[in-house]
């Protein structure tokens, strides 16, 4: 299931930057922007971007197997290589002299969606397509500074120099680009790890537990509680569930105990057996 989640997010990044992001010369950081900026800069027949996105991450890859350990990462190494590969492949299969369509901002929307959706999915996975994710790394290893900061700054950098290199508009849909970037891979992750933490107040808190964990493979904690009003004794139950076994314990309490008072909180960080490990 990772290899193919992992080959989905590198085929995603790598289709949003290829047919959306290069045609267009948004430059919204990382790599695939500086390599928009040098393929416009250099001006020499065979040095397109894609060679310049693939020229770059090789050669990230490469110091990071030198430089880092071993355990830097197979999965870097496989996204890396294949997201270099797609591009060279789509440039070969789909060569493109332009925008495909004439909307700017509909380019712009799918140039953002698609590499912050792959780029969530690998994220997730604890994998990434390399680039400047390997230079975070060995600057980490070697120095004292606040990579984050420091891969902002330079993802910055290279979308304001946009405005120099082509012009007022390609220069503020970049920036605008990576103000959505930045939003939308965190958004995604958070999207993609969504639970639902349940807490149940009801007087009968056994078949709800039997349900729980023999219909639903899930567990519960209980506790004994008073009503503040009615001094009367209830039961507290508390369990995590995946949005779909959400409403259907939500629909399976309507018809068994109408009474209970339920409360359902969104939750993108649960640990323990059955979710994350710690």
């Amino acid at each position: 299931m990772d290899f193919l989640l992992m080959t989905l997010g590198t085929a995603l990044v790598s289709v949003g930057v290829y047919f959306f992001k290069f045609p267009n010369h948004f430059s919204m950081g990382g790599v695939s922007g500086l390599s928009v900026l040098l393929g416009e800069v250099v001006k020499v027949s065979f040095l397109t971007p894609s060679t310049f996105n693939s020229i770059i991450n090789t050669a990230f890859l490469i110091a990071g197997f030198f430089v880092l350990s071993k355990g830097f990462g197979l999965r870097t190494a496989y996204c890396s290589l294949l997201y270099t590969g797609l591009v060279q492949l789509f440039e070969q299969l789909w060569p493109l002299n332009g925008p495909m369509t004439g909307e700017t901002m509909l380019e712009l929307f799918f140039a953002v969606l698609l590499p912050a959706l792959g780029a969530a999915i690998l994220f997730n996975i604890d994998a990434s397509t390399g680039g400047t994710d390997i230079a975070a790394m060995i600057l980490k290893k070697f120095t004292g500074l606040d990579v984050g900061r420091a891969l902002l700054c330079c993802d910055v950098l290279i979308a304001a120099s946009a405005f120099w290199v082509f012009g007022v508009k390609a220069g503020l849909c970049s920036v605008l680009g990576l103000v959505l970037k930045s939003v939308l891979v965190d958004s995604a992750i958070e999207s993609l790890n969504r639970r639902k933490a349940f807490t149940v107040i009801t007087e009968q808190p056994q078949p709800l537990c039997d349900y729980i964990m023999q219909e639903m493979g899930r567990s519960a904690t209980i506790w004994e509680a008073k009503g503040a009003y009615s001094g009367a004794v209830h039961w507290v139950v508390l369990t995590a569930l995946s949005r779909h076994q959400a409403v259907q314990l939500r629909n399976h309490l309507r018809v068994t105990d109408p009474k209970a008072f339920m409360m359902v909180e969104n939750t993108s960080e649960i640990f323990g057996k059955g979710f994350f490990r710690a």
